[in-house]
């Protein structure tokens, strides 16, 4: 049985469940230029799947988020050694972009982090993504670090984290 997490007007947000990992993929395919193997996405899966989520809109995927949990050092103490989770994907479909669904996915993903006690959850975007790098920082994260030439096309990355 899928549980729905959350509704936006004829969108829901859900767990992902293995059948949904082709078109998680497809739509990586078709938002990001990082893209990543079949293994990994089910690793996540296996890891952390309360922050692994997708957007629904009828019987269409439209977006998912996943995370990944580590522990290592702190973005907020120094030396601190600390359970935190890595945002490691967000998409939404285009065409379905600008309605609340990717706000939705992030905050659904800080809810199951914290259920599961991670200390901090952190995130690589695009310098140039500033849409996104807003919605971040309405969400609570902050520019920690800038990760030059991050992406293999060269374009740097803010690093940007939250502490709960």
């Amino acid at each position: 049985m899928q549980v729905i997490l959350r509704q936006i007007d004829d969108s829901i947000i859900r767990r992902i469940d293995t059948s949904d990992l082709i078109s998680i993929m497809e739509i990586n395919m078709k938002t990001l230029p990082e893209h990543y193997s079949d293994y990994f996405y089910e690793s996540l899966l296996a890891e952390l799947p309360e922050a692994f989520l997708i957007a629904q809109k009828g019987s269409i995927n439209i977006g998912y988020i996943m995370s990944k949990s580590e522990f290592g050092f702190s973005n907020f103490k120094k030396l601190g050694f600390v359970k935190k989770a890595h945002l490691v994907s967000v998409a939404v479909l285009e065409q379905f972009r600008n309605n609340g669904i990717g706000s939705a996915l992030v905050e659904e993903s800080i809810k199951a982090v914290q259920d599961k006690q991670c200390d901090e959850f952190y995130l690589e975007v695009r310098c140039s993504n500033n849409k996104a790098v807003k919605l971040y920082e309405r969400l609570g994260f902050i520019i920690k670090q800038r990760h030059r030439a991050y992406y293999r096309d060269g374009e740097d990355a803010y690093m940007m984290a939250i502490e709960f």
